[in-house]
């Protein structure tokens, strides 16, 4: 299964770029990639959220329901795929105190069969994968620097 990963250092406190992460109905407001997140249910540990990305390059919306894990005391979070257009989709968020603020990492498991895509179309996604999650921790980098 294609894996991609980016790690990032955000200057701002720890806990603060946690709950920043954890807030993910405000992600449309920051991540252009982003277009809707709505959170189904919730508890403490546990959320189940439905997503709607948007890849601009191909004008098409993506969409999938995934399961959270949040792990406060050691600022993670898992994330499995429920249902959606991705065959497969899970990874992990972890945020780590660093000299500088917070080092935060992610990391996405993934696979969108399309019948008879080709080499050259898999090639284009992950590096489509790669700039997204990417983004998506620039994006939450800018946020969480503004104040």
């Amino acid at each position: 299964m294609p894996t991609v990963e980016t790690t990032l250092v955000i200057k701002a406190p720890v806990e603060e770029v946690y709950a920043l992460a954890r807030d993910i109905e405000r992600f449309p407001e920051f991540m252009d990639d982003v277009e809707e997140v709505a959170i189904l249910e919730q508890t403490p540990e546990r959320q189940v959220s439905r997503w709607v990305g948007v890849v601009k390059e191909f004008n098409r919306r993506i969409r999938w329901t995934e399961e959270d894990f949040w792990d406060q005391e050691n600022r993670v979070c898992d994330f499995e795929l429920i249902e959606g257009d991705f065959s497969a989709y899970r990874g992990r968020w972890e945020f780590r105190p660093a000299s500088e603020g917070t080092e935060a990492y992610l990391r996405v498991e993934y696979d969108y069969n399309i019948p008879l895509i080709g080499a050259l179309i898999k090639k284009i996604l992950l590096k489509k994968m790669q700039q997204n999650i990417d983004s998506m921790l620039a994006a939450l980098k800018a946020e969480a620097e503004k104040t």
